[in-house]
């Protein structure tokens, strides 16, 4: 069982695994007709004359290079591998896409809660979030919730997830004052615009019911800065002129929400604000009755100038035919030069074919394996070598955080895994609760590794051994054992003279891959957990008018 799966285990390594028997098949098939052919041509020949009369009136039909079978055999080896597509190391596409930069100022204040949209102001306001982004493949956003204050959520990004997570978090108890204030909104967000650096146009979407207890110039004032900058505000209405309560949760019993006399607050939609902002910010208001309103903002978005962005994606096992493809044509070339004396027919369209195969290679887009980065590996060794003397290990961290920013594939690997180990290693030798802050840096290391390569079974299984031990202190238990056993986690050498090269995994005992996924894919849970309990530490503080709502 163990020899199959290794077997499988390297058919990854091919795109098309099937055609594995044609690289035996094919080039003894090719040498043996070669072979033959030339029996045969030999055969014939033979009946013509002595072959010292042929030898004289025609030298050009006996003179066969001997080695030819040798030669096509092997060129046909070459394409046959390259026609099983091999595929190891990195592969990296850079994506040219167009677009501006948005921040989405969101209402997180409890009148947000209202019912009077289905099933409350919030969640459609999410629900709109949600369909703008899509309609906005291309464009970057930042998130920032307000309420009394503003509080940035997210900074400009294209990162969906991360966008997502603080999304589904908010609620009223992420802004630390309670109330209303469109005008620290626009403000806040009018200094997240300044401090990115783009070329691009820029657009501060603002959503809310425009209930806000302040006075209007304050808006119309922050507004007016925002589009002096050059900067467009769009507004997007929620809820009703008719209004609706506010529904309140206290100890599982949901009331509605009161003011200081005791009177059951009413919240409306208020436009006057919202328009106001919009004017002042040349942009545009877009009224609750608007059947679909991220469309709507679209419309606005689109008219803005964008700029060509540059995005980096990545995906393991690239294909690397051509370094197979390059020599079969080589061999083929050098085939067709030494037999361009038979015939002019030949001379003339054997090299043509050759030509036309070369330039279809060109045209693929073949690249060859991008060069070492040469002052990379010399820190990560010298990284490295300090990590086998426990008094210099620490002092390692910031030269393997520095070798991790390198662009080679295989430096970058090793540098973040050695990272890791570091701050696993000291995390498994801290009592108590001292181990989580380096536990915590170990698990974030280990999971930008295994981004990079989520295959990697060691980094998997030092994963497993952080998460273990951290559940161990806050159970107060003790120890870092974990994994089922066995395996003390071991640094990675010197990388490889290839960039491409990996080491070989080694077994680990109680851990397998289906464990290893269900952990990573238990990160982005335990992640959104965290930043909800983090944002929901802020206790809302009541305005000054009161009105906390």
């Amino acid at each position: 069982m163990e020899g199959a799966d290794t077997m499988i285990s390297y058919l990854r390594y091919f795109s098309w695994s099937w055609a594995l028997p044609l690289i035996v098949v094919l080039p003894l098939a090719t040498a043996w007709m070669v072979m033959q052919a030339r029996r045969v041509h030999a055969r014939r020949l033979s009946h013509l004359g002595t072959p010292q009369m042929i030898a004289r009136l025609a030298p050009a039909t006996v003179r066969v290079s001997r080695w030819r079978p040798f030669s096509l055999g092997l060129a046909v080896l070459f394409a046959s591998i390259a026609f099983a597509g091999p595929r190891w190391g990195i592969e990296r596409t850079v994506v040219r896409q167009a677009g501006i930069d948005v921040v989405l100022a969101l209402d997180a204040s409890n009148s947000m809660l209202a019912r009077d949209e289905k099933p409350d102001r919030l969640t459609k306001m999410k629900e709109v979030v949600d369909r703008l982004r899509q309609l906005s493949p291309n464009d970057r956003f930042s998130l920032v919730a307000f309420a009394g204050s503003a509080y940035v959520l997210s900074p400009m990004t294209v990162d969906e997830a991360a966008i997502n997570l603080f999304l589904d978090n908010l609620d009223p108890t992420v802004v630390g004052q309670a109330g209303s204030s469109v005008a620290s909104a626009i403000t806040m967000s009018l200094r997240l615009l300044q401090s990115s650096k783009s070329d691009a146009e820029r657009a501060i979407v603002v959503m809310s019911d425009g209930e806000g207890f302040e006075d209007k110039q304050a808006v119309v004032d922050a507004a007016k800065q925002a589009g002096d900058a050059g900067i467009t505000v769009i507004t997007v209405g929620f809820g009703t002129l008719a209004g609706a309560t506010i529904p309140v949760r206290e100890n599982g019993i949901v009331t509605q929400k009161r003011d200081q006399n005791g009177q059951v607050v009413v919240t409306h939609y208020t436009p006057d604000l919202l328009r106001a902002a919009a004017e002042t910010g040349r942009g545009v208001s877009i009224e609750p009755t608007n059947p679909d309103r991220a469309a709507a903002a679209r419309q606005v978005l689109a008219r803005l100038r964008t700029q060509q962005r540059s995005i980096t994606t990545g995906s393991n096992l690239a294909q690397q035919f051509q370094l197979f493809l390059i020599p079969a044509l080589l061999l083929l070339l050098l085939d067709t030069l030494l037999g361009a004396r038979k015939a002019r027919r030949r001379r003339l369209a054997a090299p043509a074919m050759t030509a036309a195969a070369a330039a279809a290679l060109v045209a693929g887009g073949c690249h060859l394996p991008a060069s070492r980065d040469r002052a990379a590996i010399e820190t990560y060794n010298h990284a490295t070598a300090l990590i086998a003397k426990p008094d210099s290990m620490l002092a390692a961290v910031p030269l393997l955080h520095r070798a991790a920013e390198s662009e080679d594939t295989a430096v970058k690997y090793r540098a973040g895994f050695n990272e890791g180990y570091v701050h696993l290693m000291v995390g498994l030798r801290t009592k108590g609760g001292s181990a989580n802050t380096p536990l915590d840096s170990a698990l974030a290391v280990y999971r930008r590794v295994l981004l990079m390569r989520p295959d990697d079974f060691d980094s998997k299984w030092n994963y497993e051994l952080a998460l273990r031990k951290k559940k161990n202190n806050g159970g107060g238990g003790g120890g870092g054992g974990g994994g089922g056993g066995g395996g003390a986690p071991q640094p990675q050498s010197s990388p490889a003279s290839s960039p491409n090269q990996k080491p070989a995994p080694r077994p680990i005992p109680g851990m397998n891959e289906q464990r290893a996924e269900q952990i990573l894919n238990s990160m982005e849970k335990e992640e959104q957990d965290v930043q909800g309990r983090q944002q929901r530490k802020n206790v809302p503080k009541p305005p000054p008018a009161g009105k906390d709502w």
